[in-house]
């Protein structure tokens, strides 16, 4: 797989790098960027966690890093004469390798995917990246311990930012860690099922091939045992919803069917999840148009019912969420200058406590 992080920070080279410390937290090599770049006054601290995508290191998030928290300390300085709350908050960002990554390392094969001859892609990549999910949620509990033992600051909010692999761990990350109120997911999917059907059916899979028709048999098959369909039915973002809305088959539509609207009944049994998982939290989900591996169209028709359900006039309007869905058109499985600059925007607006698009506006878009 291509780096897709290769051309993303053209427009970032020209910042100036910001300080990078590292800390051993319960045996992960974390890395913390912008300690140094805090203001004194500041008390209240919010931490973006980067991570990085499929066989990279947490070094590759540092443009991300360098990005964000030169935004966000420009906005304060420069609008702290109009909003005091806003130069009394502080950014930071964090970055690990994810897991069988990096440092973390124990079998490379697991990081490949079929193609590659790895026979368990579907369970070594939903592990791994929810794993990383978990991690965060881990280091969240130990972090400000490690980076602020004088207890003079507080974590005061916690965004999440993934791509690629580490855009499926975001999504983890945003409905089941509460302490993640924003997220920004490029190039990820919240549909594991329809993304590694789509993979297996571009790979000619022979357990894809080998069934009539093609395909019938995959979920459930080696390749994509049941108990992993157990797992992604508790986890994924997709499944959780497609749970209540197919409860008898308890699998996903294809790629390309509509979701239909809930009826009463499953807007009663959906309310509690979404409202745990999802209520409050501001989400950007950029993608490519052009792209492959991570096609737009897996996770689609998820997305395209949860800007439904949560747009003004949606069932779920009153869970206050907000989904921001850009596709970058002509952009293959890469993250373009464009797509950084979205993001960096994104979470600036966050954490201004607000967003400059309107909850309900603009929330499917292409560029």
């Amino acid at each position: 797989m291509a780096d897709p992080l290769e051309n993303a920070y053209e427009t970032v080279n020209s910042l100036p790098s910001v300080s990078e410390k590292t800390y051993p937290i319960a045996g992960i090599l974390v890395t913390v960027f912008g300690l140094e770049e805090l203001p004194s006054h500041v008390s209240e601290v919010a931490c973006l966690w980067l991570l990085h995508p499929r066989l990279a290191t947490k070094e590759r998030m540092s443009g991300f890093a360098t990005a964000a928290i030169t935004d966000w300390n420009i906005r304060a300085k420069t609008d702290s004469h109009d909003d005091s709350n806003l130069s009394a908050k502080g950014l930071i960002a964090i970055a690990f390798d994810q897991r069988n990554h990096g440092t973390r390392l124990v079998e490379p094969l697991a990081n490949e995917a079929w193609r590659q001859g790895n026979p368990r892609h579907a369970q070594d990549m939903f592990s791994i990246f929810q794993g990383t999910a978990r991690d965060v949620s881990l280091l969240l509990d130990y972090l400000p311990s490690y980076v602020f033992p004088d207890s003079g600051r507080r974590v005061c909010k916690n965004l999440v930012l993934g791509v690629s692999l580490g855009g499926h761990a975001a999504w983890s990350c945003i409905l089941h860690e509460p302490r993640v109120s924003a997220g920004v997911v490029i190039i990820g999917c919240p549909d594991y099922v329809n993304l590694m059907m789509d993979r297996a059916r571009l790979s000619k899979h022979t357990t894809w091939m080998n069934s009539d028709p093609p395909g019938s048999q995959f979920l459930g098959s080696e390749a994509f045992p049941t108990p992993l369909l157990s797992a992604i039915r508790k986890y994924d973002p997709a499944s959780l919803v497609f749970n209540h809305l197919h409860a008898d088959s308890g699998i996903g539509p294809s790629c390309k069917d509509p979701l239909p609207e809930p009826t009463e009944q499953e807007k009663q049994a959906l309310r509690p999840t979404l409202t745990r998982c999802l209520a409050g939290k501001k989400i950007l989900n950029l993608s490519g148009g052009s792209d492959r591996l991570v096609p737009y169209h897996c996770g689609e028709s998820f997305l395209t019912w949860l800007k439904k359900a949560s747009a003004p006039d949606g069932w779920f309007a009153d869970g206050a969420m907000t989904l921001e869905d850009v596709i970058v058109e002509g952009a293959a499985h890469q993250v373009t200058p464009k797509m950084v600059s979205e993001a960096v925007r994104f979470i600036s607006d966050t954490l201004s406590h607000g967003d400059s698009r309107e909850a309900g506006t603009d929330r499917g878009s292409k560029m």
